[in-house]
């Protein structure tokens, strides 16, 4: 499904988006909004690994 999101939007589209996202939180808070989300992910990702149901 992701894939399918990313196949849709064009390099205009992209650059849109990043636009509004500097606009919106400002440059000096991305690298702390990304370092968040990969933390997130990584989290994410070790408990759906560690989860014993899973299997």
């Amino acid at each position: 499904m992701n894939f399918l999101l990313l196949a849709l939007l064009g390099t205009t589209e992209m650059i849109v988006i990043a636009v509004v996202v500097v606009i919106l939180f400002g440059a000096r808070k991305i690298p702390e909004l990304m370092k968040g989300v990969g933390t997130g992910i990584k989290e994410f990702k070790k408990a759906s690994k560690d989860d014993p149901e899973a299997k």
